[in-house]
């Protein structure tokens, strides 16, 4: 089921709470908010304390992208800040499976994010125990990028 998630990524983060508002009276579905640790992506955002306050703004479900290496450490505070979903990339998740338990144990929806490059085969297993796909467009880690194309024929 195809889902309108606005990134809180691409807003102007000084007036976040009213474009939160704006995207709730345009229909979206739920929040997305990209999350980057400076070392699986080489760009850094903002972390679960602005999660919260978003959260504290909206009554759409958010959800937690996390573009950083060793997730497992992060998760819990995100899910305590409020993030329903939360999504972690296959490539980064050494034990994805103990991973996606932890998340739906805190209570949040468990999705796993695949990079452009990696080949679909590779989510078969996760498929099993995963809420939701995140079938990246781009490559991680920089807002504003050009869509690869290539990605709607992998939605097939």
């Amino acid at each position: 089921m195809p889902l309108l998630a606005p990134s809180i990524l691409a807003a102007d983060w000084w007036c976040v709470g009213e474009q939160v508002r704006a995207v709730e009276r345009g229909g979206a579905d739920l929040i997305h908010f990209d999350v980057m640790d400076g070392r699986f992506v080489p760009n850094l955002t903002a972390g679960y304390e602005l999660l919260a306050a978003v959260k504290r703004r909206t009554s759409l479900p958010v959800d937690a992208h996390l573009m950083v290496e060793e997730p497992d450490r992060l998760i819990p505070k995100f899910v305590e800040a409020g993030a329903d979903w939360v999504s972690v990339h296959l490539e980064a998740t050494v034990h994805l499976h103990r991973t996606l338990t932890l998340i739906k144990e805190l209570g949040a929806k468990a999705g796993v994010a695949v990079n452009p490059a990696t080949p679909l085969w590779a989510l078969e297993e996760a498929l099993h125990y995963a809420d939701f796909v995140l079938l990246m467009s781009v490559n991680p880690g920089f807002s504003g990028q050009r869509f690869i194309e290539r990605s709607l024929e992998r939605l097939r």
